[in-house]
């Protein structure tokens, strides 16, 4: 095996994907569009914002040792002594770095030709088809072409999408942001008409619950706000220390006709806590209620049991 010096894997290390490509293998790289840049000979390989995924395979990483070594099969001295060597001949010239304020670069996988999969992955957790056909007609919700996910994609105010979360569909579970996601944008789906009244969820899948549980009682499902906040929202201990979650306060921002807000995040501990911690950060203008699912740990639990899709032994332990 040969020897790699310390300075070597620290050089090596810090070359990204696309200065490597564009300085040592320029015929490699094709652009894509933007700032997103593909391989020559792996099309699903996207790069962008100082990272890179092969979505096709599942696999991603940020520097060019990476890509050498999960991408083109070699071993980590091996891929050390190919960057190292290049650099000493010829050293980059580093890239102009994005500038301050510039809006990141979302990153979406690709749509497959159908939804079959989410929609079958979704009806089964309860959601109803009226909704899951508008999320898709929207491009809120797709299929992605290799790896089969769930996408749900967030918008800004000029109806650009600026953020996407990813749901597994297979039995194995699976969450993660694509790649240049901004999380002030996150998954919502609008009021039919205008209102002042917001509805705050954890996830796009329980806000969805929440909506499926509306329409299945006769109401419109769409006559007020909703918005998730890409997960769970975890202040610090000291509440006063915190930050209000993001998405919310550029929601707030976007929609200033909003004077309502209703929490309906998990009935767990941290759910709990960012309740109380929101409620604490908001000014008394809104009037703020609490109300986390009746039964469940969140609103997709509440469905399924409301639907009879958990099995008894399920319900008790809830």
């Amino acid at each position: 095996m040969p020897y790699v010096a310390p300075d070597q894997i620290k050089r090596a290390k810090q070359m990204d994907l696309l200065t490597y490509l564009q300085h040592y293998e320029p015929q490699e790289l094709v652009h894509f569009s933007g700032n997103v840049y593909t391989t020559r000979t792996h099309d699903s390989l996207k790069i962008s914002n100082g990272k890179w995924c092969w979505w096709s395979r599942g696999i991603g990483g940020r520097s060019a040792l990476d890509y050498l070594i999960k991408v083109r099969g070699m071993t980590l001295p091996e891929a050390i002594m190919r960057i190292d060597g290049q650099v000493t001949i010829a050293p980059p010239v580093p890239s102009k770095a994005r500038e301050p304020g510039e809006p990141r670069r979302l990153l979406l996988p690709e749509k497959n030709k159908s939804n079959d999969r989410v929609i079958a992955y979704l009806t089964g957790r309860g959601i109803h088809s009226t909704l899951i056909d508008y999320c898709i007609q929207t491009g809120r919700l797709y299929e992605s072409r290799y790896r089969h996910n769930a996408v749900f994609v967030g918008f800004d105010r000029q109806g650009l999408p600026r953020y996407g979360a990813l749901r597994g569909t297979s039995g194995r579970r699976f969450m993660g942001d694509t790649d240049g996601s901004d999380k002030h944008f996150s998954f919502s789906v609008p009021a039919r008409d205008k209102s002042t009244k917001l509805h705050l969820f954890e996830s796009a899948i329980d806000l969805l619950s929440y909506g499926t549980l509306e329409l299945l009682s006769g109401k419109d499902w769409r006559r007020e706000n909703c918005l998730s906040l890409a997960g769970i929202y975890r202040p610090k201990k000291n509440i006063e220390e915190s930050t209000p979650p993001v998405a919310l306060m550029q929601y707030l921002k976007d929609y200033p006709q909003i004077t309502e807000i209703a929490l309906h995040l998990d009935n767990d501990t941290p759910g709990r806590l960012a309740a109380e911690s929101i409620k604490a950060f908001l000014p008394s203008t809104y009037a703020i209620t609490d109300e986390p699912p009746q039964r469940g740990k969140d609103y997709n639990d509440y469905l399924k049991i409301a639907l009879g899709i958990r099995r008894p032994q399920e319900i008790e332990r809830l």
